[in-house]
């Protein structure tokens, strides 16, 4: 009796167990990280080696689940029936399940052999060039052909094959957005390449990210491809060119960034040339598709991570845009980023700022781009990403990496006025 109970309760436990896997598989949400999609070749060539390995797979686990139960219940022990004979091998049994998997092993290694191949030749010569270069804790892109350097938001034309050059400035990375392309890593004094043609989609948005531990915050070393039309593309690159919309001034041209790390003799990059007056890089801002659109904007490319509980901000404060390119210019902020039509800031450290009002994250993807948020990173950005190089900025503001509290910072009010400089450079 009890061992009668004892099946029965494992019989249910394995009944609602499978029910609760039935219920999961029929659900209507939505991946937004699946890689089972075919948006480009890449993901198609991985789709169909996918659904090769798991038709052998299948045939092989249902012939051996078959045949172990029969065994378990042909030969289970009965009463008044005399113990099985021992059997010492079988030469035909034993060179039967040596030779099927061969077979099938060989049906498994062609096409994972040609995925290989497929996947690793060279793009073609009229792809799209990108560099990717990855930092503690977020992207780098170049756009060497139009000379247009940006920060973790990857504009990519639809029905056109993008070729990636990726590399590190720091430590191992890994690039990846899996509803377009394979997973590619980023290797210090090493190139590695990966391309892909989005010719199945329409214009989106979609979720990237580093896949190889690099160090505290690479949860939050995320990022965003928006795929576009030709022409909204074009009209990106030339908005991406020109400088910032708000408060540009007539200076020389901006220096040539640094080579991408990895690789001697890379030839640098500028951002813009000379640059107009407010008007004119406001005028030509305005013209251009300046990006994707927050209003279509997919839920799950939301940017909603949570800010500290600790690190307040006064509601409705507001600054002015205009002191607050004053206080930019005069703060440390210039010594890591470069703003096109801001003669004072040329740093190249951090991500280039030149059109940041019109990103729509902050933080390499973690966090919204508004003002309540960006007043809060500029504040004290380590308390909001772990182990980031930005220092905490704000005046009586603990830093968790210094492990002091800051007595010379900016005040609120000069934070909101810096907020309201960024935002306008849209």
């Amino acid at each position: 009796m009890t061992a009668t109970l004892r099946l029965r309760r494992h019989f249910s436990a394995a009944l609602t167990a499978a029910f609760a896997l039935a219920l999961t598989g029929c659900t209507a949400k939505e991946y937004p990280n699946s890689i089972f999609e075919g948006h480009t070749e890449f993901n198609r060539e991985v789709l169909s080696l996918w659904h090769s390995l798991f038709f052998w797979a299948a045939i092989v686990f249902v012939i051996v689940e078959v045949g172990l139960v029969w065994v378990i219940w042909r030969y289970r022990r009965r009463e008044g029936h005399p113990a099985p004979k021992h059997v010492h091998g079988n030469t035909t049994l034993e060179i039967t399940w040596t030779a099927i998997p061969a077979v099938i092993l060989v049906f498994i290694a062609v096409p994972t052999v040609r995925a290989i191949f497929n996947t690793q030749a060279k793009a073609v010569p009229s792809a799209l060039q990108v560099e990717v270069i990855g930092h503690q804790w977020w992207w780098e892109f170049r756009y060497p052909e139009y000379g247009v350097v940006t920060a973790n938001e990857l504009y990519l034309p639809i029905g056109r094959t993008v070729n990636f050059k990726l590399t590190t400035a720091d430590v191992l990375h890994s690039f990846w957005i899996p509803r377009l392309g394979g997973k590619r890593d980023l290797i210090s004094n090493h190139v590695n390449y990966l391309w892909f043609t989005p010719d199945s989609v329409d214009a989106n948005a979609w979720n990237g990210s580093c896949n190889e531990y690099c160090g505290e915050s690479h949860a939050n070393m995320r990022f965003r491809a928006f795929t576009v039309t030709p022409a909204e593309f074009e009209g990106w690159v030339a908005h991406m060119k020109s400088p910032a919309a708000f408060g540009a001034t007539p200076a020389a041209p901006v220096p040539a960034l640094p080579p991408a790390p990895g690789v001697k003799g890379t030839a640098a990059t500028t951002t813009s040339a000379a640059v107009p007056t407010t008007t004119q890089a406001a005028s030509v801002a305005q013209a251009s598709y300046t990006g994707y659109p927050a209003d279509k904007l997919p839920v799950y490319a939301v940017a909603n991570a949570p800010v500290p509980s600790d690190l307040a901000w006064p509601e409705g404060l507001t600054g002015d845009p205009a002191r607050g390119q004053q206080i930019y210019s005069r703060s440390a902020c210039i010594g890591c980023h470069l703003i096109a039509g801001n003669p004072m800031s040329v740093g190249v450290i951090g991500p280039n700022l030149t059109h940041v009002g019109s990103r729509l994250t902050i933080a390499a993807g973690v966090y919204p781009n508004d003002a309540p948020h960006l007043a809060r990173w500029i504040k004290n950005s380590r308390a909001m990403k772990p182990g980031v190089l930005m220092p905490t900025l704000g005046k009586g503001q603990y830093d968790p990496i210094l492990k002091t509290v800051i007595t010379s910072g900016l005040t609120d009010q000069e934070i909101a006025d810096i907020v309201a400089y960024l935002q306008a450079l849209k």
